[in-house]
This record gives structure tokens, C-alpha cells and sequence, in this order.
């Protein structure tokens, strides 16, 4: 027999079976000596009380033996099969060609950029020499921006076996099986590179076709049906289904669709700065306690505060993290932030950002690039302000609040370096207004996060894609080309890793329709 069941501890005793038996034991009212074992499906911290709890949701096995699931995904040989070439190595393109080989298609991906292990070089170039390769950094190359921004896997999605496939699949590649329980599973930038190849070597062992440094530069369409791609070095590849997997920033992509007549459209977005604080600051705020122990990981928070009728809210806090350049041009500045598994850096970051709506840009309606205009304009000034290398703009929260440049900046993990400047000059009036307005607010909500010794750093502006490329919602075709299949960030569709992987999928099974029809 087994029973699912919530049982609560303190830091310390969560992963000590001998105490969770015995707590298991008083709060199912079964005896010790029955219980073989207990498999913890479900852990989070509730710090909201005065006392931090470990809450777990645990099946006790009473009376038989410990049952231990293990998934180990087995692919099938694809290598003769109908093929299907999918632009983009991030989250969306690997899950989806993991899925083509499921359905006994040969996935073929196209990524503009280098394998994990050459993205390195081009990544240390950025935080060491202000240098953006236009083709290799933070968001163009294998496993995406994903890879080498922290590996976050919380997910708001509400289709759990989708979520917990995924999550498993990570784990058959090399994750822990800690993601598996985590209320806020996260893998980390250091780990997720190993695990990215990984997944490589399951697409090649199995007959797909994985190629660096391919970037597309048109499809190629007949009578409003996909045949295939050409590629930068004049090359084609012919099939009859692609999915369009080019993450957030892959501009280059949206002109090519714009310019060949396929319809894209304007999305709204949300821009703003990224946030740091001392990790300290959030551990005492958020555990109520001077100093957090060795049991309790590095705490997160999560903001939002409605400001003049616009939400203004915290996105992808990094507990003992760092800020990153993402920049894909040489003149801009892109800032977002990770952690490492440990998550052991002495700062934690998070966006802070403003939502943009379609009618607070100017412009053209009809024009699809109205909100990616209005989004570089951002990106270029704040590369100004900064005085160019990738120096980002900065300033106090406590001096950008109440309107004053700061004398000095405190000590931060952006690596490039940052310059003090008033952030009005980078930001726009109506967003930089409602930030001045949020952070007080968001103080008082959390004890300690409104201070001086927090850096603001501009700007955080690819919280996701300010194009959308349109698509049936039960087919995941584009209306106007069959068998262009849009996918992922890049298309509108997802908002982080998960839910990209998640579409993905979907769009693997829908070109699987699409050719058995």
C-alpha cells in the first residue's frame, strides 16, 4: 500500500530519511516498522511564517518495497526517415527534434551560432573585452539563451505531465533529480552546458543531423507550401516541414519573413532595468533572520505593484547570481542575469520591468516592427550612456528614486563595468516614472529591499519577443504557409525555458500531422 502525504520540517532534517519516516509515521497514523521508505514527490520553503519550513508532499510505502521510477528515454534509429530542419538550437529546437525522433522523424537543426563548448571563448570575450560576436554570445548559439542565463525551470504553465516529461528528460541527460521535486526547480548555468551535449548525442546517436554555423537566410515557398531553406553560403535544404526556432533576439529573422511576404506582427513586451542587491539583504528580509544558515538555499522573491494602471513587476530573480551583457550587436546594451547550481554569489538580481502595451509606442499600427524599434531604441541609448565596451548605465535605487545621479556605485557583478548616470536619460518618462514610484512601494512589501546599497542596471529589454509570428492554434501552422511551423520565444509562444521546450514539442507532433497527411 501507499499513501501521499504532507509532512513539515525545519532546515536540517529535510533530507534525513530516519526523521521524515518518523514524521511521516505520526501524520499518516501508521507505525514506523510498516514503512519501507518514502519517495519525495513534491518540496518547497514557506517562509511566511516566523519560522522557515520545509513543506514535502511524500508517498510512504507501508507494507512493500520502494518503488523508484527511472525514465530513460529510447530513441529510435531516424536516419532514412522524413525529415524535418528546425532553425535554432535553444530549448524549443532540442525538445522538438527529441520529438521528431519519438514520432520517427530525422530532426535536422540549423543553428546560426557555435556548439556549448566554442560559445565559451565568444562569452568571455564579452565580459572581458566588450566584443559581441553578432553570431556567438549570451543568446545566439546551442542550447540558446538558456544555456548561459541560468537554467531557471519554474514554469507558471498548468499542463503538468507536459512540465514533468521535460523535466525528466533533463534528468535522463545528466540534471539531478532534484528539479524532479523542487518547487522552483533550477539546474544552473555551470551544469547545463554537459547536459545540452547530451541531448546532442541523443539527436546524432539516433540519426538526426545537428550543424553549427548554418544560419538561414530564406524559405522556401511554393504555392504557399514549405520546401525547404536556403542558407547563407547559397546552399539548399529541401524538406517539407520546418520549425521556426530562433529565440527572442534573431531580428535578422523577422526582416527575412517581413521580406518575403509572410505576415509577422507587432507584440507587446515588457522593458525596464535589472535589479541587484547584497544576496544577505533578500536572505534576511525573506527567512526574517540575521543571517541565513548553511540549511537554506539563497532565497528569491517575487514583486509586483500596480502603478498608474500598469503592472510593474519583478522577472527572473537570480538568488547568487550575476548581471550578463546578452548584447547581439556591438551598440547596444542587454542586460539579464543566472545563477550556478550552488547559487553561492555573493548578489542577487532580478528584472524589474514595466509592461509595454501596443498603444503607448507611436508609430504605424500596421508597422510589425514597431515594438522591436521602440525596444533597440531603449537598447542603443542605454549603449550611449554608457560610453561604449559594453559599460552599462547605473545608478543607486535609493538616488534613482528620488531623482539624483549617484557619487558613486556600489560593488556589482556585471563584468563589463557600470557608469553612473541618471537612468531618465536611457528610459523612457512614462516607464522610468512608474519604476521611481514601484520601488518604494516594493520596500514596503519586503523589509531591506529599498536601499542604496541596491544597483540599478540598464537595460533589461528581451523579456520576451516583440514580434509574434501568427500561427493556428490547433495545427501550430502558419496561416499562410503550410508547413512553416513558428515555435518557441522567437514566435511568441513561450516565456522561458519550460514552456519553450513545451512548444517544442507541440510543434514536433503538428509536423508529424502535417506530413502523414
Amino acid at each position: 500500500m501507499t499513501k501521499d502525504i504532507e509532512i513539515v520540517c525545519p532546515p536540517g532534517q529535510q533530507e534525513d530519511e530516519a526523521v521524515l519516516i518518523t514524521l511521516a509515521s505520526a501524520a499518516a497514523n501508521i507505525p514506523k516498522q510498516k514503512i519501507n521508505g518514502i519517495k519525495i514527490l513534491k518540496r518547497s520553503i514557506d517562509a511566511r511564517g516566523r519560522k522557515v519550513l520545509y513543506r514535502m508532499q511524500v508517498r510512504v510505502f507501508v507494507d512493500e518495497p520502494v518503488q523508484t521510477e527511472i525514465y530513460t528515454p529510447q530513441y529510435q534509429s531516424v536516419k532514412d526517415a522524413k525529415r524535418v530542419l528546425i532553425v535554432g538550437a535553444g530549448p524549443a529546437g532540442i525538445f522538438a527534434a527529441l520529438q521528431c525522433i519519438e514520432q520517427g522523424l530525422k530532426p535536422v537543426i540549423l543553428e546560426r551560432g557555435k556548439d556549448v563548448k566554442q560559445r565559451r571563448r565568444d562569452l568571455a570575450n564579452i565580459n572581458k573585452q566588450g566584443l559581441v560576436n553578432p553570431e556567438s554570445n549570451y543568446c545566439f548559439g546551442e542550447g540558446g539563451a538558456g544555456t548561459y542565463s541560468d537554467g531557471k525551470l519554474y514554469t507558471r504553465s498548468t499542463k503538468r505531465g507536459y512540465v514533468n516529461g521535460v523535466l525528466q528528460t533533463f534528468v535522463a541527460h545528466g540534471a539531478t533529480e532534484d528539479i524532479l521535486v523542487d518547487a522552483r526547480p533550477h539546474i544552473g548555468t555551470n551544469k547545463l552546458p554537459q547536459i545540452i551535449t547530451a541531448m546532442r548525442e541523443s539527436i546524432l546517436n539516433a540519426g538526426g543531423e545537428v550543424l553549427f554555423d548554418t544560419k538561414v537566410t530564406a524559405l522556401l515557398v511554393e504555392f504557399g507550401k514549405l520546401k525547404g531553406v536556403q542558407l547563407a553560403n547559397g546552399e539548399k535544404l529541401m524538406a517539407d516541414a520546418v520549425i521556426l526556432a530562433t529565440g527572442h533576439s534573431a531580428h535578422e529573422v523577422f526582416r527575412m519573413l517581413h521580406h518575403q511576404g509572410i505576415l509577422i506582427e507587432a507584440k507587446p513586451f515588457a522593458l525596464g532595468v535589472r535589479i541587484e542587491h547584497p544576496q544577505e539583504i533578500i536572505d534576511r528580509a525573506q527567512y526574517h533572520c540575521e543571517y541565513r544558515g548553511p540549511d537554506l538555499p539563497p532565497s528569491y522573491y517575487n514583486l509586483v505593484e500596480q502603478v498608474d494602471d500598469r503592472g510593474v513587476f519583478s522577472f527572473c530573480m537570480c538568488p547568487g547570481g550575476i548581471i550578463a551583457p546578452c548584447a547581439t550587436a556591438q551598440d547596444e546594451i542587454v542586460v539579464n542575469g543566472w545563477s550556478p547550481s550552488k547559487r553561492n554569489n555573493p548578489f542577487a538580481n532580478s528584472g524589474t520591468v514595466v509592461q509595454i502595451n501596443m498603444e503607448d509606442v507611436k508609430g504605424d499600427l500596421n508597422d510589425p516592427f514597431r515594438m522591436l524599434n521602440f525596444q533597440q531604441q531603449a537598447e542603443h541609448l542605454a549603449f550611449k550612456a554608457g560610453g561604449g565596451n559594453l559599460v552599462a548605465p547605473a545608478q543607486r535605487m535609493v538616488d534613482f528614486a528620488e531623482g539624483r545621479v549617484s557619487m558613486d556605485l556600489p560593488e556589482n557583478s556585471y563584468l563589463p563595468g557600470c557608469k553612473s548616470v541618471d537612468l531618465k536619460e536611457v528610459l523612457p518618462d512614462w516607464i522610468h516614472n512608474r519604476l521611481r514610484k514601484a520601488l518604494p512601494a516594493f520596500g514596503r512589501k519586503m523589509k531591506g529591499y529599498y536601499t542604496n546599497e541596491a544597483i540599478l542596471v540598464g537595460v533589461e529589454s528581451r523579456t520576451s519577443s516583440p514580434i509574434k509570428v501568427p500561427r493556428d492554434r490547433d495545427t501550430f501552422q502558419h496561416p499562410q504557409v503550410a508547413g512553416l511551423f513558428p515555435c518557441g520565444e522567437g514566435a511568441g509562444y513561450a516565456g522561458g525555458i519550460i514552456s519553450a521546450a513545451i512548444d517544442g514539442v507541440n510543434c514536433a507532433d503538428g509536423a508529424k500531422r502535417y506530413l502523414d497527411r
